[in-house]
């Protein structure tokens, strides 16, 4: 007969060597889960799409590098972050690119060379307005307001000023709170005729909800456009802009600076629209991006 003292101590010593060899399951109260890894906190979101962000390793350098994309009227500066142990250029995907291969321009202290990055393809939803006829057929006057206004904005669009904004101050504010009324990139048709996908993010909010700035920035144009209806354009530096449009109070005048958070407007429903909300819009090396790669999930 085992003593049961020597018993106790066989079993110990069995359970002790079948853990060693990884044999023993013990019960899943008994495991220790292993938390999953903190997703970093890296914005904007990369997400290499039509539409999207590519970010564009450039490696350490002493200084801070000057990367360009071939625009449609010759070179784009882009927006570089980082440090010198590590930087990347931030390059917006045009809504139209074509799925493929695309480069960029990079000069540093050691010299010029082109780095690639790959664009994949998304399909995006369809959606179906209906709006006043005048905003679809436009009359000879209104076309011709529209072409002004799109030259006007073009120009905006093409702003790039310093300081630059820093890797860590780039997650934005949504504007206003509200539910997503309309996503980016939709392919929108008006009264049954097909046009430019949406390039930007409708929030939906009641006439005279406050519109705040989504990151801080310098306020380098305001007006009343035709299809935008009043708007306000924002300057955060290196050609990362934002727009907020359709307002019913513009609160802001150009050359005014914002903090995040602080009040420009006011939500409305001037321009084109199907009534209140909020259009709001970002551009990155002169490109309309989703906003939603700025923004927390």
């Amino acid at each position: 007969m085992i003593d049961a003292k020597k018993g106790v101590t066989l079993m110990q010593r069995r359970i002790a060597v079948l853990g060693a060899l990884g044999l023993l399951a013990l019960p899943a109260a008994s495991r220790a889960a292993t938390p999953p890894a903190p997703a970093p906190d890296v914005w904007p979101q990369a997400s290499q799409v039509p539409g999207g962000i590519a970010r564009v390793a450039l490696g350490p350098a002493a200084t801070r590098p000057v990367a360009h994309a071939q625009g449609t009227t010759g070179e784009v500066p882009l927006l570089v972050v980082g440090d010198t142990a590590d930087w990347a250029a931030l390059v917006g995907i045009p809504l139209s690119a074509a799925p493929g291969r695309m480069s960029i321009s990079v000069q540093t202290e050691a010299g010029l060379r082109q780095l690639a990055y790959a664009v994949t393809p998304k399909k995006y939803p369809e959606q179906q307005l209906k709006v006043s006829p005048r905003t679809v057929d436009l009359s000879p006057e209104d076309l011709a307001r529209y072409e002004r206004e799109r030259v006007h904005q073009a120009s905006v669009m093409a702003t790039f000023s310093e300081p630059l904004p820093g890797a860590s101050a780039l997650r934005m504010l949504a504007p206003t709170p509200g539910r997503r009324s309309s996503s980016f990139g939709l392919r929108r048709v008006f009264n049954g005729q097909a046009r430019s996908p949406h390039s930007g993010m409708d929030i939906a909010a009641a006439t005279g909800t406050p519109v705040m700035a989504p990151l801080p920035g310098r306020v380098i144009d305001t007006g009343d456009y035709f299809f935008n209806g009043n708007t306000v354009w924002l300057d955060h530096g290196g050609g990362l802009l934002s727009m907020v449009c359709h307002l019913s109070a513009i609160d802001v005048k150009t050359g005014d600076a914002l903090k995040t958070g602080e009040r420009l407007g006011a939500v409305g429903a001037t321009g084109r629209v199907t009534g209140p909300h909020l259009h709001w819009g970002v551009v990155l090396n002169r490109t309309m991006v989703d906003p939603a790669l700025f923004l927390a999930a």
